[in-house]
């Protein structure tokens, strides 16, 4: 069933067919799961930055393209001294990372990409870690609109020690 369907259910005992009146079918709303997609950029210390996607956005590469150059942004008033450092910069090969506009700007950013071992699992132990602690914290609680979900994934991030993200 499609989030937001409304479903008629008949209650075959009463329904017009057999001949019996009785009252109009039950209808039935089902409150419908909305999703949110964002990205995030970490580093040792932390978030530097979270991007939700908005509704009807379609993520390609010229938005993560825009992205990257925020990405950088983030680095250069997050980490004083640390783009002069060097940024190394892990991402898989998802189509938008790809995308000939997306690798021009990530040249442009002068971070270094790491390359992805070319046996490793769909996700990035990262992902095990730091995505299933946010999960386990949001599970069973709804939120009324995205701006609520937003600040509970930042307020989980921010109440983080710089030694949480060392373990990703």
């Amino acid at each position: 069933m499609k989030p937001g369907f409304v479903n008629t259910i008949r209650n075959l005992n009463r329904s017009p067919c057999n001949g019996r009146k009785g009252k109009p079918p039950k209808k039935f709303k089902v409150q419908s799961r909305h999703r949110s997609l964002w990205r995030q950029f970490w580093d040792s210390e932390g978030v530097l930055l979270i991007d939700y996607l908005p509704k009807g956005t379609t993520m390609n590469g010229q938005y993560y393209a825009n992205l990257l150059a925020q990405a950088r942004e983030a680095v250069v008033q997050k980490r004083c001294g640390k783009l002069s450092r060097g940024v190394l910069f892990l991402q898989d090969n998802a189509s938008v990372h790809t995308a000939r506009v997306s690798r021009q700007v990530l040249k442009d950013t002068s971070f270094s990409e790491i390359d992805h071992p070319p046996y490793s699992p769909d996700l990035a132990p990262s992902d095990y870690f730091l995505f299933s602690n946010l999960k386990k914290e949001l599970r069973g609680r709804r939120f009324v609109d995205d701006n609520q979900m937003k600040m509970a994934v930042e307020s989980h991030f921010d109440c983080k020690e710089k030694e949480y993200f060392w373990a990703i």
